[in-house]
């Protein structure tokens, strides 16, 4: 990815938390930081990380974005649709099924 382009979806990732959450420019941009380095991780590996899920709990997940590690059937199906800008779609290596997340709710990255 071009700096130019990683600059562009970090920020407007930052303005689509801050709108969402109601949370400081400041706070915001540390959680599009974490949610754009554990994609770039994903596509090279599987990663660890956890996320606050929508009814509270914190969920540990395995993820990855490699197309290697996906079924065959599953790997183009989830790419012909428009992505939503308010979650992060992963690859769950445990429950070999697609994962999202809302961007906002990410805790840290092991």
């Amino acid at each position: 990815m071009k700096t130019k382009q990683f600059l562009s979806e970090l920020m407007k990732m930052a303005w689509v938390i801050r709108k969402s959450t109601g949370k400081s420019f400041g706070e915001s941009l540390r959680k599009s930081w974490m949610n754009c380095k554990l994609k770039i991780r994903m596509y090279l590996q599987v990663v660890e990380f956890y996320y606050q899920k929508v009814n509270g709990e914190v969920r540990q997940a395995f993820g990855t974005l490699q197309a290697k590690r996906m079924s065959a059937k599953e790997s183009g199906s989830k790419s012909n649709r428009k992505q939503n800008e308010t979650c992060l779609l992963y690859w769950d290596v445990e429950k070999k099924e697609f994962r999202q997340f809302k961007i906002w709710n990410i805790i840290r990255i092991v």
